[in-house]
């Protein structure tokens, strides 16, 4: 018979040799709690157990981190559950961050998930261009959002609302970038592969890809 205590989210983290402060550690489980919760009211996420959580959405997370300037204002596109934004500024605190959805369920659960844990940010329900018409912000952030192309064709009349775009993609991002390429869309814009990681449980690997206009 199997005594062993059930799986912690502290357990999965220290299997993939990710150190954070006790407190972090605490928010995050909080965190994943929540977001659970909604998820058997709402479809907001397949990562339904610590160890999925951590190699997906955390580790999606400490990648993207490094390059948030500290104190900078960041918008999550597209936030779903909350990934990255809600990881992002439990992470970060210095980053204002705020989250967009523009469907309104998954809104009110980012929203109600943000209060149980005690977070101050703000959750728009509405699409990414209707928030830049009356904000600006440092950076945008992107996961399981649309494919490039597509992404790059909603936020090309609202450059002068954001400074850069971040994005996390899959294996599949050198085809989409490609398909951005041969629509025109990167023409004007600076590319950069900022980082690449394995993807847990495969052979592929995900990236960071960062995106501002050049200067011309």
């Amino acid at each position: 018979m199997n005594t062993s205590p059930p799986d912690t989210l502290h357990d999965a983290l220290i299997r993939h040799q990710i150190e954070l402060p006790d407190d972090t550690i605490k928010l995050l489980e909080r965190y994943c709690r929540a977001l659970w919760a909604w998820n058997e009211k709402l479809n907001l996420t397949r990562h339904t157990d610590y160890e999925k959580f951590v190699t997906r959405d955390v580790v999606d997370s400490l990648v993207l981190e490094p390059f948030l300037d500290a104190g900078g204002s960041v918008l999550d596109v597209g936030t779903g559950g909350g990934v990255p934004g809600i990881i992002l500024a439990i992470l970060r605190p210095d980053l204002k961050v705020a989250l967009c959805d523009s469907v309104a369920k998954k809104a009110k659960a980012a929203h109600a998930i943000v209060q149980e844990i005690g977070l101050d940010l703000t959750v728009h329900h509405a699409p990414a261009q209707e928030v830049l018409l009356r904000n600006h912000f440092d950076t945008l952030v992107a996961r399981a959002v649309a494919p490039l192309a597509k992404l790059l064709r909603w936020l090309a009349p609202d450059w002068d609302a954001f400074e850069r775009l971040l994005v996390i993609k899959g294996p599949a991002w050198v085809e989409e970038r490609k398909e951005a390429r041969e629509a025109g869309l990167l023409k004007h814009l600076e590319m950069r592969k900022l980082a690449e990681y394995p993807l847990p449980g495969s052979d592929s690997k995900s990236v960071v890809l960062s995106f501002r206009p050049k200067d011309e």
